[in-house]
């Protein structure tokens, strides 16, 4: 296919460009324009979405939560979430999972990041869920094992069993996604840190105020210090209450999972000024849609309202070349070369037309019904040029 005269956001700059001609070939961005020509003027092609941080194994529990506070709804241990997930069927999980996947495809993700509960068999529902879809997925695992987080010491180990399903969910996922470090002993940390042969590990951290007090009430530290001590992560997911800065991080933001659950809005300045790298995740879909048009809109006015600004063509980043660094996707921008993932907009749909700025449009203008069309790895996957 040879695209002509679309308007592009183009490379790792994401630099505005109101009209180029580009090629597609065997999946991947090309110079080479021998396949058939469409003219695409009228067109703003984008880098398709990575969402950094999801639960999709939840959509069977849409809103079952919607007035419930924080540990209630989602905590690892006693929550409703885990109540409703153990007594749901595997076929009903699946199909749900797969719906979530299909979701977010229509809105312009063909990449996403997911903590799987379930140990083993949540990796295996996690693939279960995308086979035929084939969408981009890095699966980030944990066992199903938790430390009393009312008898926790440091040196509590973890037993035998844990640790075998641990080493197998590092060798069939791409990695670990673990919910906390209250469920885990600094001991139990180090050892989840001692397998990652060379994949990822990520973590819930400081989500909510109350994470924060339970580890110093248990521990003498915030969950952050122990976190940073011990699991050595390499992306730190929330962060919406931590007390310490740290620089150069790589953390997953999700504003509007956060304020649902009323546990606060992330310090978005403050991890900017500290140098950390900053990406956008929807998380639960129990509780959120996968919608990273809707969570960069929340995200631009929350920040302007607490009285900061944030570029919108840095917020455009942290769903794109951010997420893309941090979790080791071959995605993220447009260029010669890059696997042909894309958003097509139209320009002059009602809601964007007349459009001055791309980047402002993009993200507190645009949702599905601009979208015409998406392509992953070439192909044409919703809608239609």
């Amino acid at each position: 296919m040879y695209i002509k005269n679309v308007s592009i956001i183009y490379g790792k700059e994401l630099e505005y460009l109101n009209s180029m001609d580009i090629a597609i070939k065997d999946g991947i961005f090309s110079n080479e324009n021998d396949g058939a020509i469409f003219n695409a003027e009228g067109l703003l092609m984008i880098p398709s979405f990575i969402n950094a941080h999801t639960h999709i194994g939840d959509s069977i529990c849409k809103d079952i939560t919607f007035n419930m506070e924080f540990n209630q709804a989602i905590n690892p241990i006693f929550g409703i979430k885990r109540i409703v997930l153990n007594k749901s069927k595997e076929e009903h999980i699946i199909s749900f999972m797969r719906n979530a996947i299909l979701s977010m495809l229509k809105r312009g993700i063909t990449a996403f990041a997911d903590f799987r509960e379930g140990g083993i068999n949540g990796v295996r529902l996690a693939k279960d869920a995308n086979k035929g879809i084939n969408a981009k997925i890095k699966v980030l695992a944990r066992v199903e094992y938790y430390h009393n987080i009312n008898e926790i010491r440091d040196n509590h180990d973890l037993p035998e069993h844990a640790k075998d399903e641990a080493k197998e969910v590092v060798r069939i996922a791409d990695g670990l996604g673990l919910s906390g470090a209250n469920e885990y002993s600094n001991k139990a940390l180090e050892f989840f840190n001692s397998i990652r042969d060379g994949k990822l590990i990520a973590i819930h951290a400081s989500e909510s105020r109350d994470v924060y007090d339970t580890s110093i009430k248990n521990f003498g530290v915030s969950d952050l210090r122990r976190i940073i001590d011990y699991l050595k992560p390499d992306i730190l997911v929330h962060m919406t209450n931590a007390r310490e800065s740290i620089e150069g991080a790589n953390i997953v933001i999700c504003p509007r999972a956060n304020g649902s659950l009323g546990v606060g809005i992330p310090n978005i300045k403050t991890m900017i000024e500290n140098r950390c790298k900053v990406a956008i995740g929807t998380d639960n879909i129990m509780i959120n849609s996968p919608d990273l048009f809707k969570e960069m809109d929340y995200l631009f006015k929350v920040s302007r309202a607490l009285g900061y600004r944030i570029e919108a063509k840095e917020i455009l980043k942290m769903v794109t070349v951010n997420p893309s660094e941090m979790l080791q996707f071959d995605l993220g921008y447009i260029d010669y070369n890059k696997p042909a993932d894309a958003i097509f907009i139209d320009k002059h749909s009602i809601d964007l037309d007349p459009m001055h700025d791309p980047y402002a449009s993009i993200i507190h203008r645009v949702d599905a019904s601009n979208i015409r069309a998406v392509m992953m790895d070439g192909r044409i996957i919703h809608g239609e040029l």
